[in-house]
């Protein structure tokens, strides 16, 4: 098997893990969406260290900690993250995995905005229209459907913002993570014991099934981050941004045929504005990939 064909198989793994994490999120839906982000922070610390300990990577990760200036950045994604993931599991314990789904598509074309907004990036004459109608979805989105989707752009914003200060830091996916997870593990802990304390948490009451369940929510946030890593490590960026429309599609087929969420008329014009704008923005990337292909032949 060559080098691309792992990646491909490392991307596919990844997206889709994504694509059925929320089973794993509505199954544990009784605790909190609070109380499961704590979970998710703390478990995660536990399987990081795992990982840092295995790929040997304990200098680096003490390196990044004595630097303040990453650590700053490192700490602000570290909230972005946390934000991402809280809205994340509340929208899917309050029946609005659509509107996830919605979000996830939406954020390739919010990671160009944000490119072209703060790293200076040209955007070409496609990627202004499926820009422009990106806007449009979420405009008939507001207008036809009533509702703004706010769940949607609360996570695309909050990951495609918190993409672009990762990519300022410049450190790989598992040691960042690790970092932020241990700098929001004291908050995490210190809330948990808070809950605790007023008589509010469904670990440790007595259900050890349902206390595996939640300690899970480590794994559920790391396999899918190696499994993308490694497929970075093995394929373009072009490439694997394909892949990246595996995770939605799949949440959004879930909802619709196992959860029984509704998908109104006027959402089939907000999500086509959308795929259309995906499609547009995938045609574009391709090009651009031909085109610098060429001028590096001739070269």
């Amino acid at each position: 098997m060559t080098e691309a064909s792992r990646g491909a198989l490392f991307a596919l793994g990844a997206y889709g893990f994504w694509g059925i994490a929320p089973i794993y999120f509505i199954w544990v839906d009784y605790a909190s969406a609070d109380e499961v982000l704590v979970h998710r922070v703390v478990w995660s610390v536990v399987v990081l260290a795992v990982l840092v300990s295995y790929t040997r990577q304990w200098r680096a990760f003490v390196a990044v900690l004595r630097e303040p200036s990453q650590l700053r950045w490192l700490a602000l994604s570290s909230v972005l993250i946390a934000f991402n993931w809280l809205i994340f599991i509340w929208a899917l314990q309050n029946g609005r995995m659509v509107e996830t789904s919605l979000g996830y598509y939406i954020n390739p074309l919010v990671n160009v905005a944000l490119g072209f907004a703060f790293l200076g990036e040209r955007l070409r004459g496609l990627q202004w229209l499926a820009l422009a109608l990106a806007c449009v979805g979420v405009v008939n989105e507001i207008a036809n459907v009533g509702s703004f989707p706010w769940i949607g752009l609360s996570l695309a914003f909050s990951f495609g913002t918190y993409g672009l200060v990762r990519k300022r830091v410049g450190v790989n996916s598992v040691l960042g993570l690790a970092i932020e997870t241990v700098l929001l593990a004291p908050v995490a802990l210190a809330y948990f014991i808070w809950l605790r304390a007023t008589g509010v948490t469904a670990f440790g009451a007595g259900d050890v099934g349902r206390d595996l369940a939640l300690v899970l929510a480590g794994l559920v946030t790391t396999v899918p981050l190696v499994w993308f890593a490694a497929a970075a490590m093995r394929l373009s960026l072009t490439v694997l941004g394909f892949f990246q429309y595996l995770a939605p599609s799949m949440v959004l087929l879930l909802a619709i045929f196992v959860y029984d969420e509704p998908f109104r008329a006027g959402q089939v014009v907000t999500f086509g504005c959308i795929w259309t704008a995906l499609l547009i923005f995938s045609i574009a990337a391709l090009y651009d990939r031909r085109r610098m292909s060429r001028f590096s032949d001739r070269i």
